[in-house]
């Protein structure tokens, strides 16, 4: 009949390697993170160099390959931890409204922070038909409809600055063909400077007249890059053309907006 030792059924853990401590079969212990099974009975034989005593039964991780996270330096709430391509690192908590962003293949995951706003909006708006009126030679007429300019001071030299003017025709007295639009001029001490610089398709109108209270709205936009902080000038305008003299549209509720935008 075999003979069974009962005492060696099951591993005896030993806890930390120690060498003045008498090892015997199937008696396990840990060192450096690894664990070791005893295979030949001893004593004074370290783990790690005796193969003849010892045999490995597990390996700890590597750090940055197996992400070994039980010598971590800090367990604060909210704490992350990454492959930093050698090492696992820690990144810790961002601020409040803050987002987690990847800056792409061979970088660091960092916090990153929303900066799209709006930093400052103003705006001009006349209060009843503005008229304007080519009283010379037939030509392109610009006329103020806004009731005045527009001064910003921008709140940052990396922003967009978005330029609109609304506007609908209130009434059009003409004896010939005629013509609007919409146009405006925006201008910075060394910066934007564009006079008239984009307007609105014009209407027609065809043929001999009136047409009060003419009522479709139109609108023109544009969106300028800024790089400084002087302060701008934003004029907003409606045109006439006519093909004779002394020809009037009529522009009712002009609404001009100035807005910077961060991006």
């Amino acid at each position: 009949m075999a003979t069974i030792n009962l005492g060696a059924i099951k591993f005896n853990w030993k806890g930390a390697y120690n060498s003045s401590t008498s090892y015997a079969v199937d008696d396990v212990v840990s060192s450096g993170g690894n664990s070791y099974v005893c295979i030949q009975a001893h004593s004074n034989q370290a783990v790690g160099n005796a193969t003849a005593y010892w045999n490995i039964m597990s390996a700890k991780g590597t750090n940055g390959t197996d992400a070994d996270l039980l010598n971590i330096a800090s367990t604060a709430q909210g704490d992350i931890y990454y492959n930093n391509g050698s090492a696992i690192a820690r990144l810790g908590a961002g601020t409040s409204g803050q987002f987690l962003k990847t800056l792409g293949t061979g970088a660091n995951p960092a916090w990153g922070t929303v900066t799209t706003a709006v930093l400052g909006v103003k705006t001009k708006q006349s209060g009843s038909i503005v008229n304007v009126q080519n009283t010379g030679s037939p030509d392109y007429v610009f006329g103020d409809i806004c009731g005045g300019n527009i001064t910003y001071t921008p709140q940052s030299t990396n922003s967009k600055i978005i330029c609109t003017l609304n506007a609908g025709l209130g009434s059009v007295s003409h004896s010939t063909d005629i013509g609007h639009a919409l146009a405006f001029t925006i201008a910075q001490s060394g910066g934007i400077n564009q006079t008239n610089s984009f307007k609105t398709p014009h209407g027609d109108y065809s043929g001999g007249g009136n047409r009060p209270d003419y009522g479709n709205d139109i609108m023109t936009m544009r969106v300028y890059d800024n790089s400084s902080t002087n302060q701008i000038t934003l004029t907003g305008q409606g045109y006439v053309y006519s093909e004779g003299t002394n020809k009037t549209i009529g522009f009712r509720y002009a609404t001009l907006t100035l807005m910077e935008v961060a991006v």
